[in-house]
């Protein structure tokens, strides 16, 4: 044993730092479903800046110092507060902000969202299968992105008027009608915030073929 750890100390070493590079400095999240298109789609692997915001204690929630702030339209990869799932949501409201959504239009402090009609297409829904959907642009209190809606799924389309406390944050899926979010587990606290999502590293069709998606590999988010 001890001739083994001595042939293969470098190597351990490199797994050994390579671990933590991973868990308190940079990751990649692999995208296992829907809840984020048409921004993500299943089979995308995005790079996930993890000093966005805090420093922590490798493999912990423990914050060693901040580095910078959680704004609105960051994509965000946290612990879900209901089970610890690793989540990747859009952030769309910080502390101090007043959010409700009205039949699926957000305010945020007052001021409506503004939604730019894009296209109509078929999106996948399990078990369901191909259902219409409908893609707009939103904008106004949130930084322009895709958002869509699904036709004839029962969703929480109406919610607040909600105070942001300090610390926590409200995530929201742009798949509007297919995501389990803050409308369903509640806000998220700081201390859970891994980090944020700044591209996509590559791609592949997990659920067709498992061919790579050249198109969107080292893309920024559109």
């Amino acid at each position: 044993m001890k001739n083994w750890l001595r042939h293969n100390r470098g190597f351990l070493i490199f797994l050994l730092l390579f671990g933590l590079f991973r868990t308190a400095v940079a990751d990649w999240n692999p995208i296992p479903s829907g809840s984020m298109r048409p921004t993500l789609i299943e089979g995308d692997v995005v790079l996930v800046n993890r000093l966005a915001y805090d420093l922590k204690l490798p493999l912990s929630n423990v914050i060693l110092a901040r580095l910078g702030e959680p704004r609105r339209g960051d994509i965000v990869t946290f612990d879900s507060p209901a089970d610890g799932t690793r989540l990747i949501k859009r952030l769309v409201a910080v502390p101090g902000d007043v959010v409700e959504m009205r039949h699926e239009r957000l305010f945020i402090n007052g001021e409506a969202a503004a939604y730019e009609l894009l296209e109509s297409v078929r999106e996948p829904l399990d078990p369901v299968g191909p259902v219409d959907a409908t893609r707009s642009m939103e904008s106004g209190p949130l930084p322009p992105h895709r958002v869509q809606w699904l036709s004839g799924v029962a969703a929480r389309d109406s919610f607040g008027p909600l105070r942001i406390p300090a610390g926590q944050y409200l995530m929201l899926g742009d798949n509007r009608d297919n995501s389990a979010d803050s409308r369903y587990f509640g806000l998220v606290p700081r201390a859970l915030l891994i980090g944020r999502a700044v591209g996509i590293i590559a791609s592949a069709d997990i659920t067709g073929n498992w061919m790579p998606r050249p198109e969107r590999f080292a893309s920024r988010f559109h």
